[in-house]
């Protein structure tokens, strides 16, 4: 059985009272890592950058549609300055002046329908940039939430470093001072346990929270006071004194 003297046993406290605070604040940052608000504002993000996408898309296909609908009328307008200048220069014959007039009425007609092609474009057009603008405001509020979270986690988290590294540090010089085989025992029983020592409190392991049996506690009364004893239940170390018995 180990054994270290009673004194010596009691330190384990503080170094598992160190310890809790390194697992409390390894704990503090897996939750600030996993904020379920980021996860929400991620998917939310996704969401909406993919229909800002897909609005994108409906003004860049209507844009380039108005720029044929234009190009349409541009090109029969110039048929029509070119057929009516023919006209009005008097030149040809009769009928091909009658045909020509006809070509023209033809055209007007086409640049009226072409037009109104273009107006609709037009008006389609100022409604899907309208809802681009829309979804534009949506991923905009949706970032800038993000940011703002982002940042309080991030103060958060440095916070916890910053702790963690002065625990650490108060760990390291501590458990240098302290008898290297019982720490040794410390060290393996908090790896397998979770945790490394707790008191004996009135008849109760103060590492499981629950009371010792009978035969239990008669058995760690038998041992020595710089035996080294273990928690039946948490398996962790047993720290006694006589003023907790």
């Amino acid at each position: 059985m180990a054994k270290a003297a009673p004194a010596e046993q009691l330190k384990l406290l503080e170094l598992q009272g160190l310890d809790a605070r390194l697992k409390s604040l390894a704990s503090r940052r897996r939750t600030l890592e996993n904020d379920p608000r980021i996860t929400d504002l991620e998917a939310a993000l996704n969401v909406a950058n993919g229909e800002l996408g897909a609005a994108k898309l409906a003004v860049h296909d209507a844009e380039a549609e108005l720029k044929r609908a234009e190009a349409d009328v541009e090109q029969v307008a110039t048929r029509i300055e070119r057929d009516e200048a023919r006209l009005n220069s008097g030149t040809g014959l009769s009928k091909d002046l009658v045909a020509l007039q006809k070509d023209i009425a033809s055209l007007n007609k086409r640049r009226s329908d072409l037009e109104d092609v273009e107006l609709e474009v037009l008006e389609r057009l100022d409604g899907l940039r309208e809802r681009q603008a829309a979804q534009q405001s949506i991923v905009d509020d949706i970032q800038g939430s993000f940011g703002g979270i982002r940042a309080e986690l991030d103060a958060a988290l440095a916070e916890v470093a910053a702790e963690e590294k002065e625990v650490a540090g108060k760990r390291a010089g501590f458990a240098a001072g302290l008898d290297t085989g019982m720490l040794a025992v410390y060290e393996k029983t908090l790896a397998r346990r979770g945790v490394g020592a707790a008191r004996l409190f009135h008849g109760t392991s103060e590492g499981s929270g629950m009371q010792l049996s009978p035969g239990d506690l008669a058995e760690i009364k038998a041992a020595a006071e710089d035996d080294i004893v273990f928690c039946p239940d948490s398996g962790c170390i047993l720290v006694r004194s006589a003023e907790w018995g």
